[in-house]
Parts: C-alpha cells; structure tokens; sequence
C-alpha cells in the first residue's frame, strides 16, 4: 500500500485498458456532436456534418490512444513536465496527419479550387480544437492523479498510525513473568522472550508486507503461551480453526489484540478463570472468526476495566481501511459472556 510517485507510473491512464478507450470514444462522439450543433442549423446538413466529423475526430481519438497505449511503459521513466509533452506533441502531430489526410480526400470529392482558400483554416481549426481538448485532458488527468495519490497517501498515514497504536499492554506482567522464570525454568523464560520477540517483530512490522491468516493465528498462540505462564491453569483456550483456509490476507494484529481484551476483561478478574474459545467457519466469500469468553464482572468492576474499546475500535478501522469494507467487526454481550465475530474477507 506504499503510495510513490514511481509505482503510481505516469498520471495518464492506462490508455490499453478497455474502459478508458470506451471513455475516450465516448467523449470523442460527444465532442463531434457539440461542434456539429454549432456549425448549421439545418437538420440534414447537421447530420452530414456528424458523420464527418464523427469519422474525423474518432480516428484522431483512436490512433492517439494506440500510440500512447504502446508507449506508456517507455513513458514511466520519465517525469510529469516529458510526459505532458511528448503526449501533447503525440496528440497534435496524429491530428495534423488525419487532418491532411481527410483534407486530401474531401478536396479530391469537392475539387481542388478547394485547396488554396480553405486548407489553412481547416489546419487552424482542427489543430486548434485538438490542442484545446487535449490540454484539457492533460490537466484533468494531472489532477485525477494527484488526487488519487493524495487519497492513498493519507488511506496509508492513517493505516499506519492505527497499526502504531496497538501496543500490547501486558508487556510489564509479561516482563515480570520472564524474570520469575529465568530462575525457575530457563527453558520457558528463554521461549516466552522469542514469542515476546515475535509479538513486537509483528507490532513493528510494515504495512507493506502481507500477513495471512496462518501466521496470525500463530501469533495468537504465542501470545497465549506467554499469558499461560502468568495466569497458569486459570487460562484455557480451546482452538476450532481446523475447517478454514489459513491462505488469507489480512493487517497484522487483527487478533491478538482481541485475545488480549478477553484474557484482561474476562480471565484475570475471574478467580476461578476461564476458557477462551477460538473458532472460525467460512462462507462463500469471507473467513467469520469468533472469539468468546467468560464475563462474571459486577458491574463495578466493569467501570474499572472499561479500556476494551480503544483495541476493538483499532481492529475495526484496521479492517475497514485494508478491506475498504464496514462492518468487520460485530460484538455482542451477554450475562456471562464476551463475544467477538470478524469477517476476513477471503483473500489470498
């Protein structure tokens, strides 16, 4: 999602795609009857005046778009001031061509006494035309593109700053855990500092880079396995992920903030604790994956906990910017329980 100037290419577009030569024969039909219009007034001779201009100002539409549509990759290399340029000059010398040319072929119909007192207002005129619209499209397609890159330079800003957000709030018990395990069991304080590790790699990961479901799952157990060593037999976790494709994209994070809202909200406040339980189906097009988990706060102590929100609300812009969908999200709470659903797009 990195938004350059260098892989944004040229602000033309791409003049090989078949909607912009369905745009351009569009426009270029419009044009024809816009100027037919202005030239007479009566009705048969306006439409004989279409059709030849129709033929005209199609073929000078058409071929420039060919020869733009087999240069534009030469044209990345350069920038925006040669790009406007050798386009506009492209443009004016395949008018000047045509032009000469249906010039040639009207004069042999009408005669050559034609010649000497209207070619060169047939040259002024149509090259005068050309020279306008194209300097028209030129700006319009400048401006199209910057806009367009405008939007993609902020969509990215703000991705950023919501990946910059999550920061895993259990990093001091996490830290405090490692330390009593250093003693007892080096094993374990050497494997929850690699998952703690893996936990920040991923926080700190750039947007660019793809994160499938796989791996966020992964993460996920990670993250479990080091709050396993704090809470010890008070978190249980019961995985039902089998049936679901692991291929899927997705923002880094995704999940493990919402295991981590369960494990605060509804595992440490429990003495007894509890079990999270992490299941996913798929649809026809999306991954639905649920998470669930015990709440046995009073209400008073629901006031003191009442931080889940920041998290959920990070997850739901994060999906909703790398998606450009709403509603990914759902939460839905009951006397006793906690659950979130996420629809994951499904996405290779």
């Amino acid at each position: 999602m990195s938004v350059n100037q260098q892989n944004m290419g040229t602000f033309l577009p791409d003049f090989c795609n078949a909607r912009t030569v369905f745009v351009i024969i569009l426009l270029a039909e419009l044009l024809a009857i816009s100027i037919s219009l202005l030239q007479q007034p009566n009705l048969s001779i306006q439409i004989i005046n279409l059709a030849l201009n129709s033929l005209f100002i199609q073929w000078v539409a058409l071929c420039s778009t060919g020869i733009l549509c087999v240069l534009g990759r030469k044209l990345q290399g350069f920038n925006d001031y040669w790009v406007a340029s050798i386009s506009y000059i492209i443009t004016l010398v395949v008018t000047l061509i045509i032009s000469e040319i249906a010039w040639y072929v009207i004069s042999r119909e009408l005669g050559y006494s034609y010649i000497n007192k209207g070619h060169a207002i047939f040259l002024l005129r149509t090259m005068s035309i050309s020279a306008i619209v194209w300097a028209l499209a030129l700006r319009y397609f400048y401006v199209q593109h910057q806009w367009r890159l405008q939007i993609l330079s902020e969509s990215e800003a703000r991705f950023q700053a919501l990946q910059s957000r999550i920061k895993p709030h259990f990093l001091f018990n996490c830290m405090n855990t490692i330390a009593s395990l250093i003693r007892r069991n080096p094993s374990l304080a050497e494997e929850s500092i690699e998952d703690l590790a893996d936990l920040f790699r991923a926080s700190l990961q750039d947007t660019q880079k793809i994160c499938t479901l796989g791996d966020e799952i992964e993460l996920c157990k990670r993250y479990l396995r080091i709050e396993q060593h704090r809470l010890g037999d008070r978190l249980r976790s019961d995985w039902n992920l089998n049936s679901i494709p692991e291929d899927t994209a997705l923002p880094v994070l995704s999940l493990q903030p919402l295991l981590e809202n369960a494990i605060y909200h509804g595992i440490e406040p429990n003495p007894d604790g509890g079990t999270i339980t992490i299941s996913g189906e798929i649809t026809k097009d999306a991954i639905i994956i649920t998470i669930l988990n015990p709440l046995t706060l009073q209400k008073s102590q629901q006031q003191k906990r009442n931080g889940n929100q920041l998290a959920q609300e990070n997850v739901r812009l994060r999906l909703s910017s790398y998606f450009n969908q709403e509603n990914l999200l759902h939460i839905e709470q009951h006397a006793n329980e906690y659950k979130v659903t996420v629809i994951i797009p499904y996405t290779k």
